[in-house]
């Protein structure tokens, strides 16, 4: 590998690295506006997307550009592809953040509206997800990947337990009908922001071990668990 090959990918990489800490920030704000009530999180959130738009398509121009450049291979181009995955997984969860944000304050604006049990769990379940994802990708960690991956499961359940009380609240009281629907909306936003960063730890486990999870968990991790440094 050159030089220059060297130093572009190392510089795409601490782009990738801070659009990571961007949409962490965002999805965190998000989820806590829809939680704890901090509305005012909103316009925060919703004012960041355009500098991780901006990002995403520096981070792809790039990319393409080092593809054509160098023409890497082996797992130099391995890598380049993996930085275009994630670039785009992680400007979804920037996008479904702020429609966390935005249902967060519609749901706010009926006070009597009771936040199911079970969603602060998914909430920070879904966070947690996010941020190993990040560390998994910083650290070329597969076992953290796939952890991320495993907890995809339990963020699963939590969205059918919403669900659930959303239909029942619904049919008990019509009333709570609208923010019922704001709150259903929610939830599978953050739901898919768990999905997308299950899909980043797929790629973690592509970019280290060069295998294609992707609908295939339950085969490979049959195999033993890899340890650092292998």
């Amino acid at each position: 590998m050159s030089r220059y090959l060297i130093r572009d990918i190392s510089e795409i990489h601490n782009r990738l690295i801070a659009q990571f800490a961007l949409v962490e920030q965002m999805s965190d704000k998000a989820t806590r506006a829809l939680c704890d009530q901090r509305v005012e999180l909103v316009d925060e959130v919703i004012r960041a997307d355009a500098d991780v738009d901006h990002n995403e398509v520096r981070i792809e121009e790039e990319c393409l550009k080092l593809l054509a450049l160098h023409q890497p291979v082996a797992s130099d181009l391995r890598r380049i592809a993996t930085v275009l995955k994630v670039n785009s997984d992680l400007e979804r969860i920037a996008d479904l953040a702020c429609n966390v944000a935005e249902r967060a304050q519609c749901v706010h604006q009926h006070a009597w509206f009771p936040i199911p049990d079970a969603l602060p769990e998914m909430a920070t379940r879904s966070m947690t997800m996010v941020k190993q994802a990040l560390d998994s990708f910083v650290q070329s960690n597969m076992p953290l990947a796939r952890q991320v991956i495993q907890m995809d499961a339990r963020v699963d359940e939590l969205n059918l337990l919403i669900i659930e009380e959303m239909r029942n609240l619904m049919k008990q009281d019509p009333a709570l009908v609208e923010p019922a629907l704001h709150c259903f909306s929610a939830t599978r936003h953050i739901e898919r922001i768990a999905d997308h960063a299950e899909n980043i730890a797929e790629d973690v486990i592509y970019l280290v071990d060069g295998a294609i999870v992707r609908h295939n968990h339950n085969d490979y991790f049959t195999r033993p668990s890899p340890t650092m440094g292998e």
